[in-house]
């Protein structure tokens, strides 16, 4: 038998693949979906969602309601409420309080992030210059004032400026000789904004500090050792070769703090027992009082409306600094 007629009565065997040795077509499009260019959005796509319910969404119902003229009717019952324009912008902008409350806000605001900087940059110069134990307490310490609840702090505030049990009139009557004794430091709203301020600046401290600290670590030892043999002071060390490696850094948290004391309203609020006075009004309280108040929720929803746009400009500086810190490193 020749090897043509061993070939031909071979039986045919008929090779049967495994199910699991090749990709089915569900599987590729499993594949794609977990390894493609698809998957970064997939994973961020919940943060974008709460982002949007969150924040996105009450701005534009802020928005909206700017350009109507929300009543309590309308606001429990639901019903339509009418579109007046640009009334409400007419009707704030053209009120002579609107500029006092903003002009009021501004010098607050520059004053708190003036000090709060100052503080931050002198803590964190020191922190450099503590032996291990003693930075890791000051950490801690900051850290546990940075984390203690708004409420707490505004209650230690009130109670160090109580009239008649108040630890700052304690301190300058009895140790100052000062004749501060029942003294009421709400009567005056700049020595009332003092103590507001204080809150602000005592809060907002600790995340400057260690975050100051942070970027002076990365400040190379060899560049001061060499300017200060080239004979520089302490002051032309810092301004040639401190300066320019934490300025970046710097100008993100000075525009945090900007943002952030623009903005202040749980301290005044709950410093004032929840009933501020008009001469403690900043924009958010404005707007508060205007909405809830006067139950003008389109005022106040107005008035809403043009803090954000005046900060916007100041949250595209603070974005171009992010992108310039992430291009540096």
């Amino acid at each position: 038998m020749s090897a043509a007629d061993i070939k031909a009565a071979d039986p045919e065997v008929s090779v049967v693949r495994a199910q699991g040795d090749g990709p089915t077509p569900a599987t590729s499009r499993r594949v794609r979906w977990t390894n493609g260019p698809l998957l970064p959005y997939l994973l961020i796509a919940p943060a974008v969602v709460a982002l949007a319910a969150v924040f996105v969404w009450p701005l534009i119902k802020t928005v909206i309601m700017s350009f109507q003229d929300v009543g309590r009717r309308e606001l429990w019952t639901g019903d339509a409420a009418p579109w007046v324009g640009f009334d409400q912008f007419t009707n704030i902008l053209g009120d002579s309080e609107f500029y006092t409350v903003l002009w009021r806000t501004v010098l607050f605001m520059v004053v708190c992030v003036v000090a709060t900087m100052a503080i931050g940059l002198f803590l964190a110069h020191a922190m450099q210059r503590m032996t291990n134990a003693v930075r890791l307490l000051l950490t801690g310490a900051l850290i546990a004032a940075w984390a203690l609840p708004l409420l707490v702090a505004t209650s230690i505030f009130r109670w160090f400026a109580d009239s008649d049990y108040g630890v700052a009139n304690m301190v300058l009557t009895k140790y100052l000789g000062l004749d501060y004794q029942g003294h009421n430091w709400w009567l005056d709203p700049k020595q009332g904004f003092l103590v507001i301020g204080a809150v602000v600046v005592w809060g907002a401290v600790p995340f400057v500090a260690v975050t100051l600290y942070a970027a002076l670590t990365q400040v190379p030892a060899e560049l001061e050792e060499a300017a200060a043999l080239d004979g520089a002071g302490r002051f032309g060390v810092f301004r040639y070769v401190t300066w320019p490696v934490i300025k970046p850094v710097f100008q993100m948290v000075a525009t945090l703090s900007v943002i952030w004391d623009f903005n202040v309203f749980g301290q005044i609020f709950l410093m004032r027992g929840n009933k501020p006075e008009s001469e403690y009004n900043l924009l958010g309280l404005y707007s508060y009082e205007k909405a809830f108040e006067s139950n003008s929720f389109s005022q106040g929803a107005a008035i809403a409306l043009i803090t954000v746009l005046l900060l916007s400009g100041v949250a595209v500086y603070y974005l171009r600094q992010l992108l310039k810190i992430g291009e540096v490193e």
